[in-house]
């Protein structure tokens, strides 16, 4: 039965993606009006006019993927190759980046942040949280160059941003007021940097993030790369301290690279606290030993998304952009060959971040909006091990990348 709320089946649409598969396998015919899904036709149901029709001969459409943690600002690509020079510890990486801005003019939104926006796009990512670096060098710059870069880019990417103090809060004197300032600018989230590695003072550094949380009620996203026992008692002091706010469903952990040396006790104990308090997961999937155990902790009903950190940067030189691919990372790390094992690692990218950080639609139905991507795919597990891009992307109701060879109205590929 075609899927119409109303009298939708008889308005005309501004596009109509004709025969598709839907990740469960059902066939059917899309409909968008007004930059929503207006209908799911079945197969043979009768069509109003629709102004563009695309037919796309049975290919896969999935929603748009959303990425949950990247740094625009940051990214030099486009710019010259620049060698990866720091290693070893975060606090050694954030000094020679300091040193890098000092000397260096570079054009973030106007390159970097820009090339990277339409490498994700022609990916599939259609919506992203980033984090915005607030510190002694950059100041409020790098923040007003992002909020200008996410307006012009409204109509293809829904772009989230976290004021983040890269340089810690407390030991960086400036920060505490700029990162009010910024929650006042626009930025929509406020970031914290391992309170104990960083700042030396869990609970001071935490005092401040939440309480900027509650003043503007913004959300909050904590970068947490602190590991042993500093990292595991960090992870259990925001659980305790969301659930004390009653900002449960609006605090993210990311990175906590602790859970990866937390035993099986430890392990289920934490997920109670996060669960009980509503406070998510975010991983890149990051190489080394220092990767959360993800399928333990769906397992055990812990919200974990996918992102990509950084991306040619001076802490990352590497370019995996697409959210498909960071997919695949996850199911060679954690050995997963079976198709209910990949089709899940679909979740991380599309109907998790879009219940727990207010990413992308995370479904194709009526009423969601309309983004959405096809591949020349017949399953959701053939997508991610073949690492597809897609052949076509709609932001927004919008056709933004168009790879699938057919004209509108015109045969299947």
């Amino acid at each position: 039965m075609t899927s119409s709320p109303g009298s939708d089946a008889v308005v005309p649409c501004d596009l109509r993606l004709r025969d598709v598969t839907l990740a469960e396998g059902r066939r059917a015919t899309i409909d968008i009006r007004d930059g929503r899904v207006a209908v799911l036709h079945d197969p043979g149901a009768p069509l109003p006019p629709a102004a563009r029709t695309i037919n796309l001969g049975g290919a896969l459409v999935l929603p748009g993927l959303a990425d949950g943690h990247v740094h625009l600002d940051k990214c030099l690509l486009g710019l010259a190759w620049r060698p990866h020079r720091a290693q070893g510890s975060v606090r050694a990486i954030i000094a020679d980046e300091k040193a890098f801005r000092r000397t260096t003019r570079v054009p973030l939104a106007a390159q970097g942040a820009e090339a990277l926006l339409e490498r994700m796009l022609r990916g599939g990512t259609t919506s992203l949280r980033t984090h915005v670096d607030i510190d002694d060098v950059t100041r409020l710059d790098h923040l007003a160059q992002i909020l200008d870069l996410r307006a012009r880019w409204s109509d293809r990417m829904q772009i989230q941003i976290v004021a983040f103090p890269q340089s810690g809060i407390l030991g960086c004197p400036p920060v505490a007021g700029d990162l009010d300032a910024a929650l006042r600018m626009g930025a929509d989230l406020v970031g914290g940097l391992d309170p104990v590695g960083i700042d030396g003072d869990r609970d001071g550094h935490l005092d401040i993030v939440f309480a900027l949380a509650e003043r503007h009620g913004s959300g909050i996203d904590i970068h947490l790369h602190d590991g042993g026992e500093a990292g595991l008692d960090t992870i259990a002091a925001i659980a305790a301290r969301t659930a004390a706010a009653g900002l449960g469903g609006r605090v993210t952990i990311s990175h906590a690279f602790a859970l990866a040396e937390a035993d099986d006790l430890q392990l289920g104990r934490i997920a109670e606290g996060l669960n009980r308090a509503g406070v998510a997961i975010l991983s890149s999937v990051p190489g080394g030993r220092r990767c959360p155990p993800i399928p333990r902790l769906r397992d055990l009903g812990v919200p974990v998304c996918f992102g990509t950190d950084n991306v040619r940067d001076c802490w990352n030189p590497a370019t995996v952009t697409g959210m498909v691919d960071r997919a695949q990372l996850a199911a060679y790390r954690f050995d997963l060959r079976t198709d209910g094992e990949l089709a899940a690692l679909l979740d991380p990218v599309t109907t998790v971040p879009a219940r727990v950080l207010g990413l992308g639609p995370g479904v194709v139905a009526p009423g969601a909006r309309a983004d959405l991507i096809a591949f020349r795919a017949g399953s959701v597990p053939q997508v991610i091990v073949e690492r597809q891009a897609p052949v076509l992307v709609v932001a927004r109701g919008t056709v933004a990348v168009d790879r699938h060879g057919a004209a509108a109205g015109g045969p299947p590929p």
